[in-house]
């Protein structure tokens, strides 16, 4: 069993899907969670699903600059401390490269790049001092093979895949941890709106021939923010079925 008694967290896209797994995992495992999401309603839903009551819903839109800053000071306010952070808030604008809007570009950039290294900045003060702390951020496996139609997506995926790794090396002499979760065909609300045709096409790619559920995933950042990932830092864990070797 993992005990993370006594340790704080940031989850943040945490109303829903692979997010929300985490911030209810982790919860189960004794951190006290603050989950960050847009959606209020959907926060309020996630903090009645944990029954042990130590998930704090804050509202907040990452993609605003100043965002990440206001939460840090507001979770310090609560907890004094923060021990571990999940960047996993993300979005889509998927288009054929032709016709992607820089708009479009921007904007996933804004929210699955520029936000995770800005709350990571702000969160990384005080575990540099503490000489202490975890950070997961939630990549996914198009972030290594691209992905026709998710240019914007993909390379922002990849950008964390290589932020990920030079944080691991900048924070390593405090003791601090640094990983990657790459998810691959995982079965949320996002995918279980892809036509039936693109399911198949997909599940097709994957060798152990199902997708993967959010909790899946959640189970795999559990043992990579705990003790016994003690040795494993500027590593990107796959959880896609076989579907890149």
């Amino acid at each position: 069993m993992i005990d993370l008694s006594g340790k704080c967290a940031i989850v943040t896209g945490a109303s829903r899907g692979i997010g929300k797994s985490i911030a209810l995992t982790l919860a189960a495992a004794g951190a006290e969670v603050c989950a960050i999401a847009r959606s209020e309603d959907g926060l309020k839903d996630l903090a009645k699903a944990s029954p042990e009551g130590r998930i704090f819903g804050l509202p907040a839109d990452l993609s605003d600059p100043g965002a990440p800053e206001q939460v840090v000071k507001e979770v310090l306010g609560k907890w004094s401390r923060i021990d571990i952070l999940v960047n996993n808030a993300g979005m889509t604008r998927d288009g054929l490269l032709l016709r992607m809007s820089a708009d479009d570009w921007d904007s996933v950039f804004a929210l699955n790049l520029k936000a995770a290294f800005l709350l990571t900045q702000k969160v990384s003060r005080g575990m540099l001092k503490a000489r202490s702390g975890v950070v997961i951020n939630v990549s996914s496996v198009v972030g290594h093979t691209g992905n026709a139609g998710q240019a914007n997506y993909a390379s922002a995926k990849a950008g964390l895949d290589a932020f990920t790794k030079s944080c691991a090396r900048e924070f390593a002499s405090r003791k601090i941890r640094v990983n990657a979760v790459a998810p691959g065909f995982i079965d949320t609300e996002m995918t279980q709106g892809l036509p039936d045709a693109a399911k198949e096409a997909m599940l097709r790619q994957v060798p152990l021939g199902r997708t993967g559920t959010p909790e899946e995933v959640a189970e795999v950042i559990l043992f990579l923010v705990s003790d016994h990932a003690a040795y494993v830092t500027g590593q990107v864990w796959r959880v896609d079925g076989g579907m890149v070797m």
